[in-house]
């Protein structure tokens, strides 16, 4: 068995204050073979691959790697004994070139002493051609779209000559095309022997690329199975322990009135071109296109992140500045990031302090302080609403998994009790149960009259959830289309109308 197998992961066990995450966790990846990791957010995925990675040291347990026992103390050495991981949060030095990033801590030198520049960009390039990526190496790392830094953070994990390659999410911030380009580098990967740990929570990309599929739920082993022998219905009811139906919630809200009106919007730094729309109470409004197609800068825009060169925003027949963050929360704007762990949360900060940051007026106490009671009951009904996966409210929030941190941010928006939310992907890297409880609190939301602006990459979202679509190509609005009669080839030839 042991000379069967690429990689054995035994009884692991990882405890944190308060929570045990793996209790006796075992993993066994085949050669040449591609075993997807399932669970719920918290069921302890990203926590085992940390331990295998060296990140985290687990407490109990036997790790073998081609049948030798190892135990890596940092990622570096995990790294130099052929196990890597792209991982799902991005931790890149974004001022540096893209070469730089690839070759960080093991820079090609000429006498050992100077790096070699030329070789360093001659290598990258010859990477970049074998994958099929198309990034200029010296680009600076910052002016890059997400989706291409995942695609350098990829070319990594490749370079390194690995046997194991762990890959957490990697097309939460993809497009459909990206998707494919990575399929054809994993299916290139898996020729050579390579033994790919695949991390996702889209059930359709896990049994298409899958050989093996492992469940988790609450930090433990539920089961193994070849991939062939399993079906939708079948994984979710491994992973949530109970049946679940329809994907999307009945909607139950119904749009009425204009609420938000947005007249000849561009941005003073970005591509958006002459934007142009209105939405209404209680109507979630979608917003599809190809990456770079400004979806986040309309957004962004909106809310005063991003600097706007012309164009007015309405709320309610009457101008809004929105300048920046400030001005757009007092006139009810919330918006939720893409980019969670850059732009979405304070990770020093405990459970509460990211919950209540954005409604602190609401728990003021004399204009002097504020007022701990108050604040310890919304985070609670935060916690309970969301289902949010903590020991306590006194948890950093940098200790909670990828998802679990994303229903922290939407409820610490839902406390503000916005009229018009703006939503960047806002079930990125979230299971299928979690996003039914997220899809739930939209359209409720919605059916209180609040207008919901949504992003997001994953067609049968839009289509499921939406009650109109907006679809952005080349930094214009390319068209609009009815949710409820509209085809994914229909947005698809609309997004590559300015191409």
């Amino acid at each position: 068995m042991a000379q069967e197998m690429l990689l054995q992961m035994k009884d692991i066990c990882k405890s944190f204050p308060g929570v045990k995450a793996l209790d006796h966790v075992s993993l066994n990846v085949r050669p040449g073979t591609v075993h997807a990791l399932m669970g719920e957010n918290g069921a302890g995925k990203s926590t085992l691959m940390k331990c295998l990675f060296g990140i985290y040291r687990k407490d109990e347990g036997t790790i073998l790697l081609e049948g030798n026992e190892v135990d890596f103390k940092t990622s570096k050495e995990a790294m130099e004994h052929g196990v890597s991981m792209v991982h799902q949060e991005l931790n890149q030095a974004l001022k540096r070139s893209v070469m730089d990033n690839l070759w960080l801590g093991r820079y090609p030198k000429t006498a050992g002493i100077m790096v070699n520049e030329r070789a360093m960009y001659q290598e990258t390039k010859k990477l970049f051609q074998e994958l099929e990526i198309d990034v200029d190496p010296r680009q600076i790392m910052s002016k890059l779209p997400v989706s291409k830094r995942q695609m350098v953070e990829i070319a990594k994990a490749v370079s390194y000559h690995s046997k194991i390659i762990v890959f957490d999410e990697p097309t939460s911030s993809l497009t459909e095309e990206e998707v494919e380009h990575l399929f054809r580098i994993i299916h290139m990967l898996r020729d050579r022997g390579c033994g790919i740990i695949y991390i996702s929570h889209k059930m359709a990309e896990i049994l298409r690329i899958s050989d093996d599929i492992t469940v988790m739920r609450d930090g433990q082993w539920v089961a193994t199975r070849p991939a062939a022998e399993l079906d939708m219905p079948t994984i979710i009811k491994l992973m949530v322990g109970r049946e679940l139906g329809n994907q999307f919630p009945p909607k139950t809200n119904k749009p009425e009135g204009v609420s938000l009106e947005v007249e000849h919007l561009s941005g003073q730094y970005t591509n958006l071109k002459d934007v142009s729309f209105q939405a209404h109470k209680g109507e979630i409004l979608g917003l599809s296109g190809l990456d770079g197609s400004g979806r986040t800068e309309v957004l962004e825009n909106i809310f005063g992140v991003a600097t706007r060169k012309s164009g007015v925003i309405k709320l309610d027949g009457k101008a809004v500045k929105n300048k920046n963050s400030g001005q757009s929360i007092k006139a009810g704007f919330a918006l939720l990031t893409e980019e969670r762990r850059a732009t979405g949360i304070f990770g020093i900060r405990n459970i509460r302090d990211n919950t209540v940051i954005s409604s602190l007026g609401k728990h003021l106490v004399g204009h002097l302080w504020l007022n701990e009671k108050s604040m310890k009951k919304d985070t609670q009904w935060s916690i309970d609403s969301m289902r949010i996966k903590t020991p306590s409210q006194e948890t950093k929030i940098r200790s909670l998994s990828g998802g679990n941190q994303q229903k922290v941010i939407l409820g610490r928006w839902l406390l503000t009790t916005p009229k018009v939310l703006l939503l960047d992907e806002p079930t990125r890297g979230i299971d299928v149960g979690a996003k039914y409880e997220i899809y739930q609190l939209i359209i409720d939301l919605a059916a209180k009259g609040a207008t919901v602006l949504m992003v997001s990459s994953e067609m049968p979202e839009l289509l499921g959830i939406c009650d109109r679509i907006l679809v952005m190509s080349g930094g214009r609005l390319a068209g609009e289309v009815d949710a409820k009669t509209t085809t994914q080839e229909e947005i698809m030839t609309l997004a590559a109308k300015y191409v």
